[in-house]
């Protein structure tokens, strides 16, 4: 789940199945009791033709928990001036950021540096989309040490430099869970 949309649509389909909900949160479904075995084969079933993944074991939910913060934290500008990503990241899921990197790079075939990036081009991508900011506030909003580092990870990420694609009205952004 990357929006409150699909915070939404998993809660009603929870509540259609007369689960026990305690909560709906990104990327985590809460509930106050335990369910049975064919209670969550059915609820997974649900989701599955929803186009939601349904994740069970530790090392997923781990992921799961990582990429809801990088998405999260993007969605709230500016970044923190010189933020850095492995404490963030390694406080806030309670884990070490090595481990996590080392494992986000074994399942998902990218580094979690990459996903960072990726997302933060995306990010950048909207913005440049609504015409509101310059591309030097932009940077500042996330982050990069001047618009050149900005404009050289957008060219490689997309293989057009941001005037590039703020000129060309056709280009498409990629949805959050397709990144």
């Amino acid at each position: 789940m990357v929006c409150a949309r699909c915070i939404r649509a998993v809660q009603e389909v929870v509540q259609a199945q007369q689960l026990p909900l305690q909560r709906v949160e990104l990327g985590e479904v809460i509930l106050s009791e335990p369910i049975s075995s064919a209670q969550k084969k059915s609820l997974e079933e649900a989701l599955k033709n929803l186009g939601f993944a349904f994740v069970s074991d530790a090392k997923s939910i781990l992921l799961q928990k990582v990429k809801n913060l990088v998405v999260d934290t993007l969605q709230n500008l500016p970044l923190q001036s010189k933020m850095s990503w492995s404490k963030i990241i390694g406080q806030k899921v309670n884990n070490d950021y090595y481990y996590l990197s080392h494992l986000f790079s074994t399942v998902e075939g990218i580094t979690l540096e990459q996903f960072i990036i990726r997302h933060k081009i995306e990010k950048a991508k909207e913005l440049l989309f609504y015409n509101e900011l310059t591309l030097s506030e932009i940077a500042h909003l996330l982050d990069y040490s001047s618009v050149a580092h900005l404009s050289g990870q957008f060219k490689k990420i997309t293989g057009m430099t941001p005037s590039a694609f703020k000129a060309n009205k056709t280009s498409t952004r990629k949805t959050l869970d397709a990144i």
